[in-house]
Parts: structure tokens; C-alpha cells; sequence
């Protein structure tokens, strides 16, 4: 999981710094040249509203985005660098920020239902759902459950 936290945070920085490279640039322009590259037909829903988006776009925006995306990547990486000690703050974490999605993927899916949105609220549930009950629930202290964690959380400090 926090290899998976990691990603995460490192995928969202590095698309910051992308948004960050569209500043003084034609904005509208760039995302004409994503859709033709993709072979899209912007006269359909998705791809019109991206570009109705592009076109919206200032550098104020973007600095804006980019520093949201920042700010998630940061919290990421603390997130992982948690999980990857197996710090017990770190593994509440996971949870509060994972189950904070789940009602927004809830409601989603009952405003409009897809496999894709099932999929997401499962894992997510699922893996809220693991960290909750396994880690912090799971076996009590002075159990084997928990002395194998302890003693590989005490072996990497």
C-alpha cells in the first residue's frame, strides 16, 4: 500500500509540473492538438467538454491546479512514507482518506451506475476496509499478529 501511495503521489506531482509547462502557452491550442493526435470527434460530449474547459484555462488557474496537485502529491508521500514505517498514525490515515471517497463513489454510482464506478468503490472499500480491520483491529497487541509487526517496524528503524 504504500508503494501504491507512492505512485500516486508521484503520477499527480508529475502531472503538476505538466500543467505548470502550459503557463504563457495557448492552452486551447494544446488541447485542439490532444484531440486530433487521439483521433477524437470534438463534436462529441467528452471531448467538447475538454476543450470548452481548455479554453477557460489561465496561467492563475494553472498555478492553481498545480499547486492542488502539490499539495495531494505531499500528502501522498507522507502517507506512504507512514505506511512504509508502519506507523500506526500513517495507518489511520489511510483509512480517513480513503473512506472520505466513499460516499462521493456512492452517490455516483446510484446518479449513475457503471461497472467502472463499481470497481472503484469496491477496491476502495476494500482496501478501507483491510487497513481498518487488519491492521488496526486485527491481532492484539502481544498477539503473533502483532509482535511480527513490531519486531519488522523496530528491525527497519
Amino acid at each position: 500500500m504504500a508503494a501504491f501511495e507512492a505512485a500516486k503521489g508521484l503520477l499527480v506531482m508529475v502531472t503538476g509540473f505538466g500543467l505548470l509547462s502550459l503557463l504563457h502557452h495557448d492552452v486551447q491550442r494544446a488541447a485542439e492538438s490532444v484531440v486530433r493526435h487521439l483521433h477524437l470527434n470534438p463534436a462529441r460530449h467528452y471531448p467538447r467538454v475538454f476543450l470548452e474547459a481548455a479554453a477557460q484555462v489561465t496561467d492563475a488557474r494553472l498555478w492553481l491546479l498545480a499547486s492542488g496537485a502539490f499539495a495531494y502529491a505531499v500528502v501522498r508521500g507522507v502517507e506512504a512514507y507512514g505506511l512504509w514505517r508502519a506507523r500506526v498514525w500513517a495507518e489511520w490515515f489511510a483509512i480517513l482518506s480513503g473512506a472520505i471517497y466513499l460516499p462521493i463513489e456512492i452517490f455516483e454510482l446510484t446518479r449513475h451506475a457503471s461497472a467502472l464506478k463499481m470497481v472503484v468503490l469496491l477496491v476502495n472499500a476494500g482496501i478501507v476496509g483491510y487497513v481498518g480491520y487488519v491492521r488496526l483491529l486485527g491481532p492484539p497487541p502481544g498477539s503473533a499478529g502483532r509482535t511480527e509487526r513490531t519486531s519488522a517496524r523496530t528491525a527497519r528503524e
